[in-house]
C-alpha cells in the first residue's frame, strides 16, 4: 500500500513557525548556544540598578557564573534590545563603555530625553549643580564616587543634568577602580568665557582649612 503521509509525518518533525513566541535566547542563531533565561533576567535586574559600566568578570562574580557565560548573556540582551532576536527595538540599548557594559538611552532619543530632564527647569543651574561642577572643574578627571565623597551627598542626578547640558563629558575609566571619570567640556569653557582650564581662578584662599578641593595642578 502506498504511503501518502507527508515528509513531516514520516520524520516526526513539526512545522512550527520559526521565531514564534520569541523571547531572549529563543531566537539565537544556529551555531550559538542558547543563554539560560534565569541568567538573562538576573542580569537585567543588576543592569537596571548600576550607575557605572560592569565588566563580565564582575557580573560573573555577582551572579555565580563564568565570565564567558556572562559575556554571552550580555551579547544576547544587547541583540534582543536592538531587535535582532525578533523583538521590538527598544528605546534603550546595552553597550560597551569604559571597559564594561551598561544600559543607556538609545542615541536616537537623546533629544527627547534631554527635553524631559530639563522640562520646566530654569536655564540657571541649581546651587547643587554649581557645586558639583566646581568639584569636577578643579579635580578633573574625577569619578562620581569621588565627587560624592567631596560633597557628602549623592550626585547621580546632578551629574546627569550636567551631562545633558553638555557642561561635562565622560573621560575614560579610573585606573584603580575602573569607574567612569568626568571632565569639563568645551561648552563649559565657552559658558565661563575661558580659553583654557589654566584660566580657572585659584579658589584656595576662599576655602576653609582642610577642604578637599585643591587648585588646578
Amino acid at each position: 500500500m502506498t504511503d501518502t503521509g507527508s515528509e513531516a509525518d514520516r520524520t516526526g518533525e513539526g512545522t512550527a513557525v520559526e521565531g514564534a513566541g520569541t523571547a531572549p535566547g529563543a531566537g539565537t542563531p544556529a551555531g550559538e548556544a542558547a543563554v539560560d533565561e534565569a541568567l538573562l533576567t538576573a542580569l537585567e535586574a543588576v543592569l537596571m540598578v548600576v550607575d557605572e559600566p560592569l565588566e563580565p568578570v564582575q557580573i560573573a562574580e555577582a551572579l555565580g557564573t563564568t565570565p564567558d557565560e556572562a559575556l554571552a548573556a550580555l551579547t544576547e540582551l544587547a541583540a534582543d534590545y536592538d531587535g535582532r532576536r525578533g523583538s521590538r527595538r527598544r528605546g534603550f540599548e546595552l553597550r560597551r563603555a569604559a571597559g564594561g557594559w551598561r544600559i543607556y538611552s538609545r542615541a536616537d532619543h537623546h533629544g527627547t530625553v534631554a527635553d524631559f530632564i530639563t522640562a520646566g527647569q530654569s536655564a540657571k543651574l541649581s546651587q547643587a549643580a554649581l557645586e558639583t561642577l566646581a568639584v569636577i572643574a578643579y579635580r578633573q578627571p574625577v569619578t562620581r564616587a569621588r565627587i560624592s565623597a567631596i560633597r557628602g551627598v549623592n550626585v547621580d542626578g546632578v551629574v546627569r543634568t550636567l551631562l545633558m547640558r553638555g557642561l561635562i563629558v565622560e573621560s575614560g575609566a579610573d585606573s584603580t577602580s575602573g569607574a567612569v571619570q568626568f571632565v569639563t567640556s568645551r561648552v563649559f569653557l565657552e559658558s565661563m568665557g575661558l580659553e583654557s582650564l589654566d584660566e580657572l581662578p585659584d579658589i584656595a584662599p576662599y576655602l576653609p582649612a582642610g577642604d578637599d578641593v585643591p587648585t588646578v595642578d
